[in-house]
């Protein structure tokens, strides 16, 4: 019998998670990206343990392990240089079973794809969303420029303004502005040694992390308004940054105005109240944008692939499976969601005495017990796939998948 067919509109991340974990178990795949090419929109991407498991099941695990370059010690500090608090990637790996893998986003999108068919990827191929068909019924059909095609299995991964979630669930309000913009820049280490950090400020925060090609990976936020955008991105780092300790000041002059990358930030304050619909279906920032403050966006993402492969297995009931993956993924981004917008207004936080109290609470804390700033990622960072995805006999063969705890459930319901 021919696999069944399934379309995956998106080329990012979540989207070619979804279509390599979808081709390993059967499906026909092809994925429609309206851009030129698969060169990703950003710089670096960091990826915690429970990314790297979902990874281990397309074989790409420990390759990504392989790039690891946080070593020995890092944590938290103010804009004078002084440390909030202090991190061990040691700790952090023997807490979480794996440590925190800083890779730029190109690095992690070609060796996602080089695991299709050349010919399941079509680029310069914009797709909308015709009808989402009927699981068990008629299917989804999706329009491009060459007419219209029918599909088995539609997955929506066309990022945070979703045309396909827009059209599934077209009474949902979708993101909202998170009140914050950020920068990105990747640029040759600086020639003095430096300890991984995030530099937290009024509203403002700057964070420096190494690459393993001996590349710096630097990010920046700041509370802005929506759509403000400066004539020199890298003049204003120098202006909101510029006198924070060594070496921010270093890396913004190491960057030419055209490595810097702005982007506003939105988040889906209100959960969808589904992730699919008939033969469609929603990964990564298409169902559940999220602030980065957590970190957590790309990484959802990737879990997303994976647990939706597991429950569409050719064969099984599609509605069934669609409907296990809503139960599974709903209840566990919508607790990130919301943990990264705690996070954020953290962040937000600009009146003195308001800052002066998150340090001291930060450095409080630290001084306490090293390990209580790791536990602010228990119940994510230590997520692994569903059992059966893994090959007989690997380390990770007992592995459970994490069911949503009855507070997630009664998020989720509120």
């Amino acid at each position: 019998m021919d696999a069944p067919r399934a379309v995956v509109i998106g080329s990012g991340i979540g989207g070619l998670m979804a279509a390599v974990a979808l081709h390993r178990s059967g499906w026909q795949v092809t994925v429609l990206e309206r851009a030129g090419s698969l060169q990703p929109v950003g710089a670096g991407i960091g990826l915690a343990p429970n990314a790297q498991r979902a990874l281990d099941v397309i074989g790409l695990g420990d390759e990504i392990r392989s790039l690891a370059a946080w070593q020995g010690a890092g944590g938290m500090r103010g804009p004078d240089g002084r440390w909030l608090s202090r991190t061990d990637s040691t700790a952090a790996a023997e807490r979480f079973g794996g440590p925190l893998v800083l890779v730029h986003r190109a690095t992690l999108i070609d060796r996602i794809a080089a695991r299709l068919p050349a010919s399941a990827i079509r680029t310069d191929c914009p797709a909308y969303l015709v009808d989402p068909g009927v699981a068990g019924g008629r299917r989804a059909m999706i329009r491009t420029a060459d007419g219209t095609t029918e599909a088995d299995l539609v997955v929506g991964a066309d990022g945070i303004h979703s045309g396909v979630r827009g059209a599934l669930f077209p009474d949902h309000t979708g993101p909202s502005y998170a009140g914050f913009t950020t920068w990105r820049v990747v640029v040759p280490a600086p020639p003095e040694p430096f300890a991984p950090h995030e530099t937290w400020g009024r509203g403002a925060l700057w964070g420096t992390q190494p690459l393993k090609d001996g590349r710096i990976y630097a990010y920046a936020a700041a509370v802005a308004p929506a759509g403000e955008r400066a004539d020199d991105e890298r003049a204003e780092l120098l202006r909101r940054f510029g006198d924070w300790h060594t070496p921010v000041p270093e890396i913004i002059a190491a960057a030419g105005p055209e490595d810097v990358l702005r982007n506003d930030v939105y988040q889906m304050n209100r959960p969808l109240p589904a992730f699919h619909r008939g033969r469609t279906v929603l990964v990564g920032d298409s169902a559940h944008a999220m602030a980065p403050t957590l970190g957590q966006g790309g990484n959802q993402a990737i879990e997303d692939g994976i647990v939706l492969a597991h429950h569409v297995a050719p064969g099984r009931d599609l509605g069934a499976g669609l409907a296990g993956y809503t139960a599974d993924r709903l209840p566990r981004t919508t607790a990130v969601v919301r943990k990264a917008a705690q996070v954020t207004r953290l962040m937000r936080l600009s009146s003195a005495p308001a800052v002066a109290v998150r340090d001291f609470v930060m450095s409080t804390l630290s001084r306490l017990g090293p390990g209580l700033v790791l536990r602010t990622f228990d119940g994510i960072a230590d997520w692994r796939p569903p059992q059966h995805t893994y090959a007989a006999g690997t380390k990770d063969a007992q592995a459970r998948p994490r069911s949503a705890s009855p507070e997630e459930d009664r998020d989720v319901r509120r």
